[in-house]
This record gives structure tokens, sequence and C-alpha cells, in this order.
């Protein structure tokens, strides 16, 4: 709550300042669920996600240009230099663009809400699997699985690529389809090395000035992202997770029915769940 600026977008995590060309994208502490936003945060949260936003950025700038530009607040406009302490690490300054309507997920693994599908019906998104394959298996080769992007308290509908197309148009959707799957798997190799699986992720694009395709938003953090330690993998079950699928368990444990009111979350969670976060520093840093 800046007195000096002009009140931001909120979306569930981030606050948006629109700078005319540019947006100035603050990435608070707050946490969502199952597309709500929960009452307490985790203190930190947002840092963690900025910096392992900005390492992904550039690690993968050589196969798609991104949206970012700076994340020193000296390069930010002049009004929010006294406001530094509040976003001095949290904090991107990036390239406004016209966002794709579609969200991109890439999966590796088998898990989720793509375990569910598969269960039910033996495909996810319309692509026919296996037979006979375990929860949080392994792919044969990874599988781009687009979805719809829901507003709050909605939630995103898994489509399969024709839908995708339609929304988008067919070259665009072929094109983000190639970029996100080579994207995650450039991304899974180095994190593999590092002694972590990326079972599946979520990319989302924009257009530019020029109508080039930009990478935006986040990139492969613990919120857009399953990431699971290699020393713990076993196909057949549910994998311990460094993301927030820890507090998705907590609330699925006390059979929360996903609809407002939103439970606060105990301490105890809260500081497991920063535990969490900051371990992931120490990798993508």
């Amino acid at each position: 709550d800046f007195k000096n600026l002009p009140q931001p977008h909120r979306g569930k995590v981030r606050d948006i300042f629109d700078l005319n060309e540019n947006l100035l994208i603050v990435t608070t502490d707050r946490i969502s669920a199952y597309d709500h936003i929960l009452p307490n945060g985790i203190p930190g949260k947002g840092i963690v996600l900025n910096k392992i936003s900005e390492f992904w950025f550039n690690k993968t700038k050589d196969l798609v240009s991104n949206h970012m530009l700076s994340t020193e607040v000296d390069d930010f406009p002049k009004e929010f230099h006294e406001h530094r302490s509040e976003l001095e690490g949290r904090t991107m300054l990036v390239k406004k663009t016209v966002p794709l309507a579609i969200e991109c997920i890439v999966r590796g693994y088998i898990s989720g809400s793509g375990w569910i599908e598969y269960k039910g019906t033996g495909r996810i998104c319309g692509i026919e699997l296996p037979e006979g394959l375990l929860e949080s298996a392994e792919l044969d080769k990874p599988i781009f699985t687009p979805s719809t992007k829901a507003l709050e308290g909605q939630h995103d509908q898994n489509i399969p690529f024709e839908k995708a197309a339609d929304i988008i148009g067919k070259e665009t959707a072929a094109r983000v389809r190639e970029l996100s799957l080579e994207i995650y798997s450039e991304a899974r190799e180095l994190a593999s090395s590092m002694g972590i699986i990326i079972a599946d992720t979520k990319f989302e694009f924009g257009t530019d000035e020029n109508g080039e395709i930009v990478l935006i938003d986040e990139v492969l953090t613990p919120d857009s992202s399953r990431f699971w330690p290699k020393e713990d993998y076993k196909p057949g079950r549910a994998q311990k997770s460094f993301d927030k699928q820890f507090v998705r368990d907590y609330l699925n444990s006390i059979n929360w029915d996903r609809k407002p009111p939103v439970p606060e979350l105990p301490e105890e969670i809260i500081i497991k769940t920063r535990e969490k976060y900051e371990s992931m520093l120490s990798y993508f840093s």
C-alpha cells in the first residue's frame, strides 16, 4: 500500500504497476491454492519466487526472449525508490506484452489433475497414454497439455491442443507448444543434475509490439511447477515435494470443500512451507 503511487492491479500473488510501455511486478508473500487466495501468507515467499524466475529467465533466454528487464530497484522509476526496503528482491521490471489466452503446461510425469484424468479416461487433454501407468510415473516423452485461464475462484480447465489452437490460432499454438517442450526439456536436464525432478510446469507467453512470442509471468518456480527430490522418487505414490503441494495436502487433510470461507493456515504449516520455499534458493539463485 504505497500512498504516493497509483493502486496496482492485484493478482492472486502479484501486484502489477502499469508504467505505460513497461510493468513493475511485485511478487508478494500471498499464497493461493485451488484458485483461492489463503488468508495468511508465507514470509519471504515472494523473494524466492522472484529470484527463481530471474534464474530461469536468464537460463532460457537463448531459447526464447522473455519480458524481464531488471530486478534492481535503481532501474525502477524514481517514485518507487523510497519503497526500496519493500521492493528489493521481490520485484521485476518487465516489458509489457499481450498475454496469450491459454496456459502452456508440460508434463514429464503423471501427477495431479493429469493423474486424475488419466485414471478416468486413459488420456490427458485428449492425448492417449499407455495403459497401466502408475501415479508419478515418468512418461516416455513429455507432453503438452494446455489449459484455459480461470478467474480467481474459478478453475483452469485442461483442453485438447485443437481447442487451444481455436483460442490463439493454429500457428501460435504450434509455436508455444514447441517452445514449452524445449524449455522444459532443457530445464529438466539442468535440475536433474542438481538432484531435482521437474515433474511438470506451467508457462505463460505473450506477444510484444512486433508480434514476437515472449516468455512472461513467472517461470519454473515452486508455484508453477512440481519439484520432487530425486533421491526419494518412487512411482506408484504421491511424491515428497518442494512446492506448494504441501499446502494443498494440508487443506485436503482438513477436508476443505475448496469454497469460501478459505481456512487459515496453522503456524506450523506456515513455517514448514516457508522452509520448503527457502530450500529452493540454494539450487536456483
